[in-house]
């Protein structure tokens, strides 16, 4: 995989329809891919709770423009679905993400196929994954963190070992008393379990973001990294909140945080960790963990 610095030209093409029988909605997805270049990784991204697969393009564009293949699907919570809290369908959706998310490595050729030119040029033995808050969660439980049971116990494993690395945005940590009679009632996902969380993984956090499902304040948004054995990278931005400066879209009304300039420095370091997670000898992340070393937008920290 080669990219130029400013990166290449990027072809998207949504929505593109996959198979999935049963589900209550079709599932589409976006599949965005530069025009150039072979042996392309591939990157699934699953979004926040109420956005689609015309989100984050802010991430999504400028991974495809810098030699990853981009596959960004339309979970069922999505706002153009119309399915609210009080819908049966509602408590098993966190579960029918992870179900979503496995469809599309199961569907990969069909996602290449949808791209002009794109054929022949998808490595598909290098996959990662990355998600934003309700899919970060998604995305851990790919990489193998379970939801612990009512009482206690250690939950299914949900994780596909064709997934071989991932980027945490946002994730919620592990549950407790401090989390609200609201979450408690409606996210049973919120209630982790990190220990089996095994495969390389990169976890960011806001030192600004206070959630409204927890009393706890922006340190549960690292738990993933501190009780993790996989995940062995943090980076905490300064100032972030929930929306990390905007990496749901520019100016759109969930970010009360708006910085491009965050925004861009997350863009060149979760391209610098998919790159050495995903191809050979590549020292892209070693060297971006370096440059941000006293930086005023945050820092990274690396289990030894």
């Amino acid at each position: 995989m080669r990219s130029t610095p400013d990166g290449t030209a990027v072809v998207s093409v949504a929505p593109v329809r996959l198979s999935a029988p049963g589900r209550a909605y079709p599932l589409e997805v976006r599949v965005s891919a530069p025009v150039t270049g072979s042996d392309l990784p591939v990157v699934l991204f699953s979004h926040g709770n109420g956005w689609s697969l015309d989100g984050y393009a802010p991430l999504a564009a400028f991974w495809a423009s810098r030699g990853f293949v981009v596959v960004q699907p339309t979970h069922l919570d999505s706002r153009r679905n119309g399915i609210t809290f009080d819908d049966p369908l509602f408590p098993t959706i966190w579960t029918q993400r992870i179900e979503d998310m496995k469809r599309v490595v199961d569907q990969l050729d069909v996602a290449e196929a949808a791209v002009p030119g794109l054929a022949g040029r998808v490595d598909r033995g290098r996959i990662a994954a990355a998600g934003h808050s309700w899919g970060a969660q998604t995305v851990q439980s790919l990489l193998g963190a379970r939801v612990l049971t009512a009482d206690g116990e250690v939950g299914e494993d949900l994780s596909d070992k064709r997934v071989a690395t991932g980027i945490l945005l946002a994730a919620t940590g592990v549950g407790g008393a401090h989390l609200h009679p609201f979450a408690k009632a409606n996210f049973p996902f919120m209630n982790p379990s990190f220990a089996q969380l095994t495969a390389p993984t990169l976890v960011v956090a806001g030192d600004h973001d206070q959630s409204r499902m927890s009393s706890r304040g922006p340190d549960w948004f690292t738990d993933a990294y501190t009780l993790s054995p996989g995940a062995t990278d943090l980076v905490t931005l300064f100032g972030a909140e929930h929306a990390l400066g905007g990496i749901p879209g520019y100016e759109v009304a969930e970010t009360t945080d708006e910085s491009p300039e965050r925004v861009a420095v997350l863009q060149r370091l979760t391209t610098a960790y998919l790159r050495t997670q995903l191809l050979p000898a590549d020292e892209s992340w070693p060297a971006a963990r370096s440059a941000l070393s006293g930086s005023a937008i945050g820092r990274v920290e690396t289990k030894e």
